[in-house]
């Protein structure tokens, strides 16, 4: 595997992230012990439209598309950010109905990125199965601490949502963005 002008990026809690180029698109490098745990995960959710594409993983090392935009913090500040929170709404609340907890949504600031009005989520190595997902309480969790939303009117849609993840339930918190 050939990667050109590979350069530092960035360090998480459990890697050190590089940029590259490989067959003339620019990836990402993703050394950590958890590669293949990410890459599953990546291979599972790639029918989803909103997670990067994976190009190879190794015991100690993951290569991903790399993923333009700017982070959910800097987007926020743009006065028109409601259809974007619900577009990250809705991409919680695919992954709850596949039983699936993503984890860092309560702080997604470098989990979510944001580019030409789509967002794309980051980073699955924390992510496991459950029956009881918490992708789009944990998101709204985030937006309450914000204060980009009305934690009053939210709270009692977010405790019906919990007890039963329906689509109803769903939208009711939706309707309230």
């Amino acid at each position: 595997m050939q990667l050109i002008n590979l350069k530092y990026f960035s360090k998480g809690k459990r890697s050190k992230v590089y940029t590259a180029f490989y067959k003339n698109k620019k990836v990402i490098v993703k050394y950590s012990n958890r590669a293949l745990i990410e890459a599953s995960w990546l291979k599972f959710l790639k029918k989803l439209d909103f997670t990067p594409k994976l190009i190879f993983a190794d015991k100690n090392m993951l290569i991903y598309e790399f993923i333009e935009g700017i982070t959910i913090a800097e987007y926020l500040k743009n006065k028109n950010s409601k259809p974007i929170i619900k577009q990250i709404l809705r991409q919680c609340y695919e992954l709850d109905k596949l039983k699936i907890n993503k984890k860092e949504l309560t702080n997604p600031y470098k989990h979510i990125l944001i580019k030409d009005k789509k967002a794309k989520m980051i980073d699955f190595e924390r992510c496991y199965k459950t029956k009881f997902p918490k992708n789009v309480t944990q998101f709204s969790e985030f937006l309450m601490r914000k204060k980009l939303v009305n934690r009053n009117n939210l709270i009692k849609s977010l405790k019906e949502y919990k007890k039963q993840q329906t689509k109803k339930h769903f939208d009711n918190i939706l309707a309230l963005i």
